[in-house]
Protein backbone atom coordinates (compact mmCIF):
# COMPACT_ATOMS: atom_id res chain seq x y z
CA UNK A 1 0.00 0.00 0.00
CA UNK A 2 1.34 2.81 -1.24
CA UNK A 3 1.66 6.71 1.41
CA UNK A 4 -1.58 7.96 -0.21
CA UNK A 5 -4.16 5.92 1.59
CA UNK A 6 -3.34 3.78 5.08
CA UNK A 7 -5.78 1.18 6.36
CA UNK A 8 -6.77 0.08 10.18
CA UNK A 9 -9.49 -2.45 10.87
CA UNK A 10 -10.21 -2.86 14.77
CA UNK A 11 -13.70 -4.62 15.86
CA UNK A 12 -14.77 -5.02 12.91
CA UNK A 13 -14.58 -1.22 11.57
CA UNK A 14 -12.22 -0.67 9.09
CA UNK A 15 -10.70 3.10 9.26
CA UNK A 16 -9.04 4.04 5.95
CA UNK A 17 -7.14 7.29 5.70
CA UNK A 18 -5.99 9.50 3.26
CA UNK A 19 -2.74 10.38 3.83
CA UNK A 20 -0.61 13.01 2.04
CA UNK A 21 -1.15 15.43 4.82
CA UNK A 22 1.50 17.96 3.00
CA UNK A 23 -0.84 18.43 0.13
CA UNK A 24 -4.19 18.49 2.36
CA UNK A 25 -4.94 15.14 1.28
CA UNK A 26 -5.32 15.50 -2.72
CA UNK A 27 -4.50 12.48 -3.97
CA UNK A 28 -2.64 11.77 -7.23
CA UNK A 29 -4.42 9.26 -9.72
CA UNK A 30 -2.41 6.78 -8.35
CA UNK A 31 -3.74 7.36 -4.88
CA UNK A 32 -7.67 7.44 -5.94
CA UNK A 33 -6.53 4.11 -7.89
CA UNK A 34 -5.43 2.66 -4.50
CA UNK A 35 -8.36 3.64 -2.69
CA UNK A 36 -10.30 2.08 -5.06
CA UNK A 37 -8.45 -0.71 -4.68
CA UNK A 38 -8.75 -0.99 -1.17
CA UNK A 39 -12.21 -0.62 -1.04
CA UNK A 40 -12.79 -3.05 -2.98
CA UNK A 41 -11.47 -5.79 -0.90
CA UNK A 42 -13.36 -4.40 1.90
CA UNK A 43 -16.76 -4.66 0.60
CA UNK A 44 -16.71 -8.44 0.70
CA UNK A 45 -14.66 -8.84 3.15
CA UNK A 46 -16.69 -10.41 6.01
CA UNK A 47 -14.79 -9.32 9.30
CA UNK A 48 -15.49 -5.86 8.11
CA UNK A 49 -19.06 -4.36 8.69
CA UNK A 50 -18.03 -0.81 8.55
CA UNK A 51 -16.22 1.41 6.93
CA UNK A 52 -14.63 5.13 7.65
CA UNK A 53 -13.04 7.66 5.58
CA UNK A 54 -11.13 10.36 6.96
CA UNK A 55 -7.83 11.88 6.09
CA UNK A 56 -4.30 12.87 7.70
CA UNK A 57 -3.66 15.83 9.18
CA UNK A 58 -5.51 19.29 8.42
CA UNK A 59 -7.69 18.21 6.45
CA UNK A 60 -10.21 15.50 4.84
CA UNK A 61 -9.50 15.96 1.20
CA UNK A 62 -8.53 19.02 -0.93
CA UNK A 63 -9.71 16.86 -3.97
CA UNK A 64 -7.46 16.04 -6.79
CA UNK A 65 -3.75 17.30 -7.51
CA UNK A 66 -3.64 20.87 -8.62
CA UNK A 67 0.22 20.82 -9.14
CA UNK A 68 0.53 17.80 -11.25
CA UNK A 69 -2.64 19.47 -13.30
CA UNK A 70 -0.65 21.84 -13.61
CA UNK A 71 2.58 20.73 -15.10
CA UNK A 72 0.43 18.42 -16.95
CA UNK A 73 0.96 14.89 -15.59
CA UNK A 74 -2.22 14.41 -14.17
CA UNK A 75 -2.46 11.72 -16.68
CA UNK A 76 0.05 9.34 -18.60
CA UNK A 77 -2.26 8.65 -21.46
CA UNK A 78 -2.29 10.55 -24.80
CA UNK A 79 -5.88 9.76 -26.06
CA UNK A 80 -9.00 11.05 -24.83
CA UNK A 81 -10.59 7.94 -24.13
CA UNK A 82 -7.20 6.31 -22.56
CA UNK A 83 -7.53 9.46 -19.74
CA UNK A 84 -11.36 8.66 -19.89
CA UNK A 85 -10.88 4.91 -19.14
CA UNK A 86 -7.91 5.87 -16.14
CA UNK A 87 -10.54 8.03 -14.57
CA UNK A 88 -12.96 5.07 -14.40
CA UNK A 89 -10.94 3.49 -12.64
CA UNK A 90 -10.16 5.59 -10.21
CA UNK A 91 -14.11 6.53 -9.79
CA UNK A 92 -14.87 3.48 -8.62
CA UNK A 93 -13.73 4.32 -5.15
CA UNK A 94 -17.26 6.19 -5.09
CA UNK A 95 -19.06 3.78 -6.41
CA UNK A 96 -17.60 1.44 -3.87
CA UNK A 97 -18.48 3.67 -1.10
CA UNK A 98 -22.34 4.19 -2.16
CA UNK A 99 -23.06 0.57 -3.58
CA UNK A 100 -21.16 -1.79 -0.71
CA UNK A 101 -23.32 -3.46 1.31
CA UNK A 102 -22.28 -1.92 3.95
CA UNK A 103 -22.45 1.22 5.66
CA UNK A 104 -19.84 4.30 5.00
CA UNK A 105 -18.86 7.26 6.72
CA UNK A 106 -17.34 9.90 6.20
CA UNK A 107 -15.35 11.91 9.14
CA UNK A 108 -14.71 15.36 7.75
CA UNK A 109 -12.44 18.00 9.19
CA UNK A 110 -10.65 21.35 7.27
CA UNK A 111 -10.86 21.33 3.73
CA UNK A 112 -13.46 19.25 2.05
CA UNK A 113 -12.92 20.00 -1.91
CA UNK A 114 -13.11 18.37 -5.00
CA UNK A 115 -13.18 15.10 -5.50
CA UNK A 116 -12.55 14.99 -2.01
CA UNK A 117 -16.20 16.29 -1.50
CA UNK A 118 -17.13 13.60 -3.89
CA UNK A 119 -15.99 11.16 -2.01
CA UNK A 120 -17.58 12.22 0.88
CA UNK A 121 -20.99 12.81 -0.60
CA UNK A 122 -20.61 9.13 -1.48
CA UNK A 123 -20.59 8.05 2.01
CA UNK A 124 -23.54 6.67 3.64
CA UNK A 125 -23.33 9.24 6.21
CA UNK A 126 -21.29 12.37 7.22
CA UNK A 127 -19.47 13.35 9.97
CA UNK A 128 -18.20 16.86 10.38
CA UNK A 129 -16.06 19.04 12.60
CA UNK A 130 -16.75 22.42 13.26
CA UNK A 131 -13.14 23.37 11.01
CA UNK A 132 -14.85 21.54 7.77
CA UNK A 133 -15.07 23.82 5.01
CA UNK A 134 -17.10 21.75 1.55
CA UNK A 135 -16.63 23.02 -1.60
CA UNK A 136 -17.13 22.00 -5.10
CA UNK A 137 -13.78 23.77 -6.56
CA UNK A 138 -13.98 22.29 -9.99
CA UNK A 139 -14.93 25.45 -11.47
CA UNK A 140 -11.90 27.05 -10.52
CA UNK A 141 -9.59 24.54 -12.28
CA UNK A 142 -12.06 24.81 -14.97
CA UNK A 143 -13.11 21.09 -14.57
CA UNK A 144 -16.99 19.93 -14.91
CA UNK A 145 -16.45 17.70 -12.48
CA UNK A 146 -16.40 14.39 -11.19
CA UNK A 147 -15.97 11.16 -8.62
CA UNK A 148 -19.93 11.56 -8.58
CA UNK A 149 -20.64 14.58 -7.21
CA UNK A 150 -23.15 15.70 -9.49
CA UNK A 151 -25.31 12.73 -8.76
CA UNK A 152 -24.91 12.64 -5.09
CA UNK A 153 -25.23 16.60 -4.66
CA UNK A 154 -28.00 16.64 -6.60
CA UNK A 155 -30.09 14.12 -5.07
CA UNK A 156 -28.61 15.77 -1.37
CA UNK A 157 -29.90 18.97 -1.80
CA UNK A 158 -31.87 19.27 -5.22
CA UNK A 159 -30.73 20.46 -8.78
CA UNK A 160 -31.18 24.11 -8.04
CA UNK A 161 -28.58 24.29 -4.80
CA UNK A 162 -26.51 22.09 -6.57
CA UNK A 163 -26.09 23.85 -9.53
CA UNK A 164 -25.83 27.01 -7.36
CA UNK A 165 -22.72 25.01 -5.45
CA UNK A 166 -21.10 23.99 -8.69
CA UNK A 167 -21.32 27.01 -10.74
CA UNK A 168 -20.57 29.62 -8.14
CA UNK A 169 -17.66 27.32 -6.16
CA UNK A 170 -18.64 29.05 -2.63
CA UNK A 171 -17.19 27.63 0.43
CA UNK A 172 -19.68 25.98 2.71
CA UNK A 173 -18.57 25.81 6.66
CA UNK A 174 -20.31 22.84 8.56
CA UNK A 175 -23.35 24.70 10.24
CA UNK A 176 -24.54 25.66 6.15
CA UNK A 177 -23.96 21.74 5.19
CA UNK A 178 -25.73 20.68 8.13
CA UNK A 179 -28.80 23.15 7.54
CA UNK A 180 -28.43 22.13 3.57
CA UNK A 181 -28.78 18.46 4.52
CA UNK A 182 -25.19 17.49 3.55
CA UNK A 183 -23.49 16.35 6.65
CA UNK A 184 -25.26 14.20 9.29
CA UNK A 185 -23.65 15.37 12.58
CA UNK A 186 -21.32 18.66 13.81
CA UNK A 187 -19.34 17.98 16.32
CA UNK A 188 -16.45 19.81 17.76
CA UNK A 189 -12.56 18.72 16.58
CA UNK A 190 -11.94 17.19 19.56
CA UNK A 191 -15.39 15.24 19.50
CA UNK A 192 -15.08 14.59 15.92
CA UNK A 193 -12.94 10.95 16.63
CA UNK A 194 -15.39 9.75 19.32
CA UNK A 195 -18.60 10.36 17.94
CA UNK A 196 -17.85 9.02 14.72
CA UNK A 197 -16.42 6.31 15.94
CA UNK A 198 -19.08 5.72 18.49
CA UNK A 199 -21.81 5.87 15.18
CA UNK A 200 -19.32 3.05 13.54
CA UNK A 201 -19.52 0.96 16.31
CA UNK A 202 -23.08 1.01 17.34
CA UNK A 203 -23.45 0.51 13.50
CA UNK A 204 -21.15 -2.65 13.32
CA UNK A 205 -23.80 -4.21 16.30
CA UNK A 206 -26.51 -4.21 14.62
CA UNK A 207 -27.92 -6.24 12.88
CA UNK A 208 -25.77 -6.96 9.38
CA UNK A 209 -28.24 -8.34 6.88
CA UNK A 210 -30.97 -6.16 7.69
CA UNK A 211 -28.74 -2.93 7.41
CA UNK A 212 -27.36 -4.49 3.89
CA UNK A 213 -30.74 -4.39 2.34
CA UNK A 214 -31.94 -1.54 3.67
CA UNK A 215 -29.17 0.17 1.84
CA UNK A 216 -30.39 -1.58 -0.83
CA UNK A 217 -33.81 -0.02 -0.90
CA UNK A 218 -32.70 3.28 0.16
CA UNK A 219 -30.38 3.27 -3.20
CA UNK A 220 -33.06 1.81 -5.39
CA UNK A 221 -35.17 4.99 -4.20
CA UNK A 222 -32.64 7.51 -5.39
CA UNK A 223 -33.50 6.34 -9.14
CA UNK A 224 -36.46 3.67 -9.09
CA UNK A 225 -40.61 4.08 -8.89
CA UNK A 226 -42.76 3.38 -5.94
CA UNK A 227 -43.97 -0.07 -7.27
CA UNK A 228 -40.06 -1.00 -8.28
CA UNK A 229 -38.97 -0.18 -4.63
CA UNK A 230 -41.53 -1.63 -3.09
CA UNK A 231 -41.46 -4.87 -5.03
CA UNK A 232 -37.81 -4.92 -3.43
CA UNK A 233 -38.69 -3.81 -0.17
CA UNK A 234 -41.33 -7.03 -0.04
CA UNK A 235 -38.71 -9.62 -1.08
CA UNK A 236 -35.88 -7.85 1.10
CA UNK A 237 -38.46 -7.62 4.20
CA UNK A 238 -39.02 -11.11 3.66
CA UNK A 239 -35.25 -12.36 3.71
CA UNK A 240 -34.47 -10.60 7.04
CA UNK A 241 -37.64 -12.02 8.31
CA UNK A 242 -35.73 -15.38 8.19
CA UNK A 243 -32.70 -14.50 9.68
CA UNK A 244 -31.55 -15.62 13.39
CA UNK A 245 -30.99 -12.03 13.60
CA UNK A 246 -34.82 -11.55 13.05
CA UNK A 247 -36.22 -13.78 15.42
CA UNK A 248 -33.29 -12.23 18.18
CA UNK A 249 -34.49 -8.86 17.84
CA UNK A 250 -38.22 -9.82 18.34
CA UNK A 251 -37.00 -11.86 21.52
CA UNK A 252 -35.40 -8.99 23.11
CA UNK A 253 -38.30 -6.52 22.22
CA UNK A 254 -40.54 -9.13 24.42
CA UNK A 255 -37.96 -9.61 26.84
CA UNK A 256 -37.17 -6.02 27.22
CA UNK A 257 -33.37 -6.76 26.68
CA UNK A 258 -30.91 -5.34 24.30
CA UNK A 259 -30.36 -7.60 20.79
CA UNK A 260 -27.18 -9.65 20.55
CA UNK A 261 -26.90 -9.53 16.91
CA UNK A 262 -24.59 -12.34 15.00
CA UNK A 263 -25.08 -11.57 11.27
CA UNK A 264 -26.85 -14.32 10.28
Amino acid sequence: MSKEVTLEIHDRVARVTLARPEKLNALTTNGFLELSDTLARLAYDNDVAVVIVTGQGRAFSAGGDVAGMASGDEFTEPTLEGRAQTLRRAMECARLLHDMPKPTLAMLHGATAGAGLSIALACDLRIASTSTRLLTAFKDVAYSGDFGGSYFLTHLVGPAKAKELYFFSERLSAEQALDWGIVNRVTTDDELETVTLELAHRLAEGPEIALRYMKRNLNAAEVSSLAEVMELEAWHHTRCGMTDDHLEGARAFVEKRQPVFQGR
